[in-house]
């Protein structure tokens, strides 16, 4: 059970502060327990990419993390700066003040300028549920299809939301089957991780990955 469920984490370590031995310990529990990404601040993605060498784990990373209210243009220049020292999957905040303003198009340009500056690599969208109402959710899973990402994903953290199977199945049952569902916030167990992967989730993202594939007290989530 522990091997299946590495498999989908995407072991985090984005916070203020994190050392270059914090990030060497963070890769080496990647490729060591067969996670499947090692997500890792902006700045260390180049760093990361050489740590892994070779080994089957991807580097992932986030663009406008956590917020997500830099301008159109500051994401589109993280979003390529973030590709070109070589990440492989990017977690990308979505502008929700224009959302819940109703300024739709604003908000489907943004999204759309943002993916298609990733050239390919696969956008993975936060779509922040907890703050959002049934219409809004709506709208904001199509406007994420309709741009291209490639996974939608129910927050950006447990500061955000906890992730909840019932957000997750709605998840999957909102887009096709050639788009993925990250499930994030608040995953910190073993039998948490695995009812949400039971309710259609991909993808788990979470700080905790040893501890949910070992056992034991959790160092610090996020």
């Amino acid at each position: 059970m522990s091997d299946e469920l590495a498999r989908h984490i995407q072991h985090t370590l984005i916070a203020p502060g994190v050392s270059r031995a914090q990030l060497e310990r963070h890769v080496g529990e990647c490729v060591e327990l067969g996670f499947d990404a090692a997500m890792v601040g902006a700045c260390w993605v180049r760093d990361a990419r050489a740590l892994i060498a070779g080994a089957p784990v991807k580097v992932a990373t986030a663009v406008d993390f956590p917020f997500g209210c830099m301008t159109t243009a500051g994401r589109v220049a993280e979003m390529r700066a973030v590709v070109g020292d070589g990440a492989d999957e990017v977690d990308i905040g979505v502008q929700i003040g224009w959302l819940r303003s109703g300024e739709l198009q604003r908000f489907a340009d943004d999204l759309a300028a943002v993916v298609e500056a990733a050239a390919g690599i696969p956008v993975k969208v936060m779509l922040e549920l907890p703050l959002l109402d049934d219409a809004q959710r709506k709208v904001a899973v199509e406007t994420s299809v309709a741009a291209g990402a490639r996974f939608v994903k129910n927050a950006s953290s447990g500061a955000v939301g906890v992730a909840t199977p019932e957000d997750i199945a709605w998840l999957r049952s909102q887009v096709p089957a050639t788009v993925g569902v990250k499930a994030s916030g608040g995953i910190s167990s073993a039998e948490q991780a695995s009812a949400l992967l039971a309710a259609g989730a991909d993808l788990l993202g979470t700080s905790t990955g040893v501890q949910i594939v070992r056992g034991g007290a959790s160092r610090r989530s996020y």
